[in-house]
């Protein structure tokens, strides 16, 4: 790691580009996990659920996600975009299913034409450089996550099924309308129906956030992530896994997993990890009988 360093820093001296030196100068540089850093997120993909169970035996759902190729292929900054933040990068795909801009943007980066593009904000502190891969070890064990992807298709539905209505008396004469959806206006003032009236109509298909997930268990070598509860979407659906906006500082993750990897892991820091890292549930065994 010293040589590869000492070797960059070198390349600093020889003449490289101006606008590159000052992410090199960045990756270099050692940079500390604070409670007002906002790391990156990541790109994963919904492989379905299953079960496992803690240290007591209490058995717990989750999801399975894994990350394929993802990584960072642009940076925004302030000075030319007015905000800072991270184009990741998922699944490589074949170029001659990519447009030819899109081939030119990829190739910019030095990267291989990604199936799915998604931009994180992130603080100055958290920038990574072009190229730069990310793995199921940004995150820790026991930390907390916000995962967004589009819902079910379920479409075109009623208006019991959409927004739970009651529907109409089970029986005493209501004939062939049981499930309708009943009056939708008024009288001829206003003589019309409002906009935004629960209706049935198309329902899934939009853009949900399930905040505040707890991450299970990490296995490096499948760059799998299981987190606690249900993720929205379909199997095989692309998901935004980021640090949870809920949960800032301390109460982010567990105080013996501070900081977190910070602006993300090293690859030689995942190379010397265990192949699955598991959350530990802590407290009492729920089990044993209360006196």
């Amino acid at each position: 790691m010293a040589s590869l360093l000492s070797s960059v820093r070198a390349g600093l001296r020889t003449g490289l580009p101006a606008e590159c030196r000052s992410f090199v100068t960045a990756a270099t540089q050692p940079a500390t996990w604070t409670h007002k850093s906002l790391r990156t997120g990541v790109i994963a993909r919904k492989k379905g659920m299953t079960a496992m169970w803690d240290e007591w035996g209490v058995r717990i759902p989750v999801t399975v996600l894994q990350l394929e190729q993802c990584q960072v292929v642009q940076v925004l900054n302030e000075e030319t975009h007015g905000y800072t933040a991270l184009q990741i990068g998922s699944t490589d795909r074949t170029p001659k299913n990519v447009t030819v801009p899109m081939l030119g943007h990829f190739a910019k980066a030095g990267v291989e034409p990604k199936r799915k593009l998604v931009e994180f904000e992130v603080t100055p502190d958290a920038v990574l450089p072009v190229g730069t891969e990310l793995v199921a070890s940004h995150f820790v064990p026991g930390q907390f996550v916000d995962c967004s992807a589009p819902t079910m298709g379920k479409g075109f539905q009623g208006a019991m099924k959409r927004h739970g209505f009651g529907g109409q008396p089970a029986s005493h004469g209501t004939s062939l309308t049981h499930r309708s959806l009943g009056s939708t206006g008024q009288r001829k003032d206003p003589g019309k129906v409002f906009k935004g009236k629960k209706m049935a109509g198309r329902m899934g298909g939009e853009q949900a956030t399930v905040q505040s997930l707890k991450v299970m268990k990490i296995d490096n070598e499948l760059n799998l992530i299981y987190v606690k509860g249900a993720v929205p979407g379909v199997d095989d659906q692309f998901v935004k896994v980021r640090d949870a906006i809920k949960k800032r500082g301390d109460k982010i993750a567990p105080a013996d997993v501070l900081p977190l990897p910070f602006p993300t892991i090293q690859p030689e820091a995942v190379k010397a990890m265990p192949r699955e890292l598991v959350a530990k549930t802590g407290g009492s065994d729920p089990y044993v009988m209360k006196e």
